[in-house]
């Protein structure tokens, strides 16, 4: 489980959305300086995003905006997701370079450009789609575990 801690910013009836601050982690890994993603992350530390959060292991409606939660989601989601989203791009283009150049072998490379273009055209709308026909999947989606700190209620003097 891949766990992140954040802030209620507004309740729903199934589920809140909670602020959460990007930290970097590429502080312990063993290839800083030759990753991709490390550059992002540097570029984009300390950015504020938010995440809607189903009910868990604990209820939405127990929250309050301004306390302090954790969420989780599962590793093999983030592994799925990952494969769906770089890789399906990725060889669909193959095909439809393989597709160009075998269905129009007169155009040559040309062809093989052309069908690469458009697979990968269409491998990024496969992704829109599967990710249009699984944004109600609440296996997908990140979940509340537990309440770290409660907002402090204001004393009235009566």
């Amino acid at each position: 489980m891949l766990t992140e801690t954040g802030r209620v910013v507004a309740v729903d009836a199934d589920g809140v959305w909670v602020e959460t601050i990007r930290r970097s982690t590429c502080g312990s890994c063993a290839a800083q300086k030759g990753c991709g993603h490390g550059l992002m992350n540097r570029l984009s530390d300390g950015h504020r995003s938010l995440i809607r959060a189903l009910s868990g292991e604990l209820d939405a409606v127990d929250c309050q905006v301004d306390d302090e939660v954790r969420i989780s989601i599962p590793e093999e989601v983030i592994l799925r997701g990952s494969l769906v989203v770089y890789m399906l791009p990725l060889l669909v283009m193959l095909a439809g370079a393989a597709a160009g150049s075998s269905l129009y072998p007169a155009a040559g490379d040309i062809a093989a450009a052309l069908g690469a273009v458009l697979g990968f055209v269409a491998g990024f709308a496969l992704v829109r789609l599967h990710a249009f026909r699984h944004r109600d999947d609440k296996n997908l989606q990140p979940t509340l575990v537990e309440v770290l700190h409660r907002r402090s209620l204001p004393v009235h003097p009566g």
